[in-house]
C-alpha cells in the first residue's frame, strides 16, 4: 500500500508532529507500507503572524495536483489543517477521493493564548475541516471525548510511540550543575507554559532544551535557568537522560510525545492534571501529576527510573503504525485512484 501524507509541519521544524510522522514512516515501511509526504518544500512561503520564526506555505493548485498524481497513492492522509492540508483536502473533494485526517494540535487554545478569539469559533472551523474525512484520528481517549462533545464525528484512535533505542538511560550528557536537575524540552513558545515551570522555587537547577519565539524573553526573565537551545537526535536524548525530573508544564498539548521520550530515558515526569499527561501517565508510578506543579516536581524525585524505562518499552512506534494503517485500509480498498470520479459538489 502506498500512502501520501499531507503536512504543513515538516523539517527543519522540531516538534511532536514532525517526530511522529517521521517515526510513523519508518515503522510503516517495516510493515510493508510505503509512506511519502507532501510538505511545504518547494512552495513559496510567508512568515506566520503567530510564529515569526516559521513560514507558511503558499501552495498552488497545479503544484498540489502534480505532487499528488506523481505519488499515485492508494490512500491519502491529511495531517494538518494549514495551507498544505487544506489544499490536499480540496483536491480530494473535487475528485471524490476518500481521505483521512488527524487532529494533533489544539489550535483553538493556541490562538486564544495570543488573540481574543473564542475557542468555539475556531472549533467550528476545524469541525467543518475534519467532517469531510472518512476518519479523524486522535491520540488519546481524553481528546476523543472532548472532540465528541464539540460535535466532531467518525473519530478513531491513533496513539503515539517512542524510539527506545535512541532514548535510553545509559547515554546521558554530563551536566556540571547542582542537583537535582529539572529539565523541560520542546518549542519555547507561549502555549508551552514554560513560565509556570521557570517561576517555581525548586532546589538544584532548571534546564530548558529547545528554541522558539519566547526564548529571548524567558532568558531575560529567568537568568538562572540554563537554556541549551535546539538539540536533536542523540544529543537531545542525552540531555533528557541527564535530568532527574522531566517537567511538562503545557496545558494545551493533545499528547506530548516528549513525555514518552523522557520516560524511555528513565526520567520521571512532573505535569499538570490535563489532557496529555493524564493519558500518557495516568496512575502509573512513572510521573507526578498535580495542580501544584512544584509539588509534582518534588514528588517525581522519588520515583523509580527503572519503572519509567519499563513503562516506555511497552509503547512502540510499530503499535502506533499498525493503528494508523488500520484506519487507512478501508480507504485504500475503496480507492478510485485509477479512474477518479469527479465530484460535482463545491469543494468546501
Amino acid at each position: 500500500m502506498r500512502v501520501l501524507i499531507a503536512t504543513d509541519a515538516w523539517h527543519p521544524q522540531v516538534n511532536g508532529v514532525v517526530r511522529t510522522l517521521t517515526s510513523l514512516a519508518q515503522s510503516a515501511l517495516r510493515l510493508g507500507v510505503d509512506v511519502s509526504f507532501l510538505t511545504p518544500d518547494g512552495f513559496p512561503s510567508i512568515p506566520t503572524p503567530t510564529y515569526p520564526d516559521l513560514r507558511l506555505a503558499m501552495p498552488s493548485r497545479g503544484g498540489i495536483e502534480r505532487r499528488v498524481e506523481q505519488a499515485a497513492p492508494d490512500a491519502i492522509h491529511v495531517a494538518t489543517e494549514g495551507p498544505i492540508g487544506r489544499s490536499v483536502r480540496t483536491y480530494c473533494l473535487r475528485r471524490g477521493l476518500a481521505f483521512t485526517t488527524s487532529y494533533t494540535t489544539r489550535f483553538p487554545e493556541y490562538i486564544r493564548a495570543r488573540f481574543a478569539v473564542p475557542v468555539s469559533w475556531t472549533y467550528q472551523v476545524l469541525r467543518r475541516f475534519h467532517e469531510a474525512s472518512s476518519v479523524t484520528m486522535v491520540a488519546t481517549p481524553s481528546l476523543r471525548s472532548e472532540l465528541l462533545s464539540r460535535g466532531f464525528t467518525r473519530l478513531g484512535m491513533w496513539t503515539r510511540g517512542v524510539d527506545t533505542d535512541l532514548f535510553r538511560p545509559d547515554k546521558r550528557l554530563r551536566f556540571d550543575l547542582p542537583r537535582p536537575i529539572f529539565l523541560s524540552a520542546g518549542r519555547v513558545a507561549i502555549e508551552k507554559n514554560l513560565e509556570a515551570f521557570l517561576s517555581l522555587d525548586l532546589p538544584g537547577s532548571k534546564v530548558v532544551v529547545g528554541e522558539g519565539p519566547q526564548e529571548a524573553a524567558l532568558r531575560r526573565r529567568f537568568p538562572d535557568t540554563v537554556f541549551l537551545g535546539l538539540r536533536k537526535g542523540p544529543e537531545l536524548a542525552a540531555c533528557i537522560a541527564a535530568a532527574d525530573v522531566f517537567v511538562f508544564p503545557s496545558l494545551t498539548d493533545t499528547f506530548g510525545v516528549v513525555q514518552l521520550e523522557a520516560l524511555a530515558c528513565g526520567v520521571p515526569v512532573a505535569a499538570f492534571p490535563v489532557m496529555g499527561p493524564k493519558d500518557v501517565i495516568g496512575d502509573a508510578p512513572v510521573g507526578a501529576i498535580d495542580a501544584d506543579l512544584r509539588a509534582a516536581c518534588l514528588r517525581a524525585l522519588d520515583l523509580s527510573r527503572q519503572a519509567c524505562r519499563d513503562f516506555a518499552l511497552d509503547r512502540s512506534w510499530e503499535h502506533s503504525a499498525r493503528q494508523f494503517i488500520g484506519h487507512l485500509k478501508p480507504v485504500a480498498a475503496g480507492s478510485s485512484w485509477a479512474m477518479p470520479a469527479p465530484d460535482t459538489r463545491r469543494a468546501a
